[in-house]
């Protein structure tokens, strides 16, 4: 994102506080298959409503003082915001796929201030909650008419919040990730470099981080044949074979059990069977599944497991009485 140019602020101008933020996609239930995402997600709330959105110079409707959500393909998109005063607030935001990322715009009109040399007043502009994940966004608006380079001198705690650009400028990003149920405190201190203690003028902002819910990674039963045919067997390692082909990043695991009177050769016979026609017959890599031998049943049982990654390998429930 680029950086905010400097404001010249007028006696009849009114002053703009702007944020932009940005979050992660929300959580996804990681025990279901994932899926490569195709777009990204821009959001969009002002304060006041009713603000014409332009993504990529067309019009998307207006805003609303709740969070209104814009597709986009992945890559950076320019996103403007007609102000009540007329003027455009415009930023080129990147949007990689699958992501969320925020825009949160507060237009307040100041009372007309006498020009000053000095950085006064400074106000920045930030969510003051977001998910864990979520990039956050601080911005420093400035009225401020002397010729001097201002010099803006962050600090954002705790340790752990990482800095991602803008050190050094009227604005910085901040990571969350990691940061769940804590706040993340941002100061910034603008210093046109005189010595007049007076222009050199600090403000905060602090963003709570609400925590993710982490959810539980769990191996699932994909199917189970009892006393099946060797070619109802096939049919059922065919459907095996092709979830595991949609989803690399998932392994399987066999499990056969004897019946009653079977003998233990019989089970080491369902399990090579199994072993040979996924390899040879369906192409499956020996790395993707595990065949294993579960001991006896009431009945001849084959079952067929989907281990996402990281997840608990099932364990054998062998019931022989």
């Amino acid at each position: 994102m680029s950086s905010i140019p400097r404001v010249n602020v007028k006696l009849t101008f009114a002053a703009l506080l702007a944020v932009a933020f940005f979050m992660v996609h929300p959580p996804v239930d990681v025990s279901a298959k994932t899926k490569k995402a195709k777009y990204g997600t821009i959001k969009i709330l002002t304060a006041p409503g009713g603000l014409l959105v332009i993504v990529d110079g067309k019009s998307h409707g207006e805003t609303t003082i709740d969070y209104r959500a814009i597709d986009v393909e992945p890559g950076v998109h320019s996103v403007s915001i007609k102000l009540p005063n007329g003027q455009l607030w415009t930023r080129d935001i990147e949007v990689p796929a699958g992501r969320v990322k925020c825009i949160v715009v507060n237009y307040r009109p100041l009372p007309p201030r006498p020009k000053s040399p000095c950085p006064f007043p400074i106000n920045i502009s930030a969510p003051k909650q977001v998910n864990e994940g979520e990039i956050i966004t601080y911005t420093a608006d400035v009225a401020y008419s002397g010729t001097a380079n201002l010099k803006y001198t962050w600090k954002v705690s705790p340790s752990s919040a990482r800095v991602i650009s803008g050190l050094g400028t009227p604005e910085v990003t901040v990571d969350s990730t990691g940061l769940g149920g804590q706040r993340i405190v941002a100061t910034v201190t603008a210093d046109d470099g005189s010595s007049d203690p007076s222009c050199a003028q600090t403000a905060q902002a602090v963003s709570t981080i609400a925590p993710v819910e982490k959810r539980v990674i769990v191996a699932q039963e994909f199917d189970e044949c009892v006393t099946c045919s060797y070619d109802d067997q096939k049919a059922r390692l065919d459907n095996l074979a092709v979830e595991l082909q949609n989803d690399p990043s998932t392994v399987a695991y066999i499990i056969a059990y004897g019946g009653r009177t079977s003998s233990l050769a019989h089970v080491e016979k369902l399990m090579a069977r199994a072993r040979e026609y996924l390899i040879s017959q369906r192409s499956i890599d020996a790395s993707r599944f595990v065949v294993m031998n579960g001991g006896f049943r009431e009945e001849d049982t084959v079952e067929l497991w989907i281990v996402p990654s990281g997840a608990k390998p099932p364990q054998a429930t062998p019931k022989r009485k």
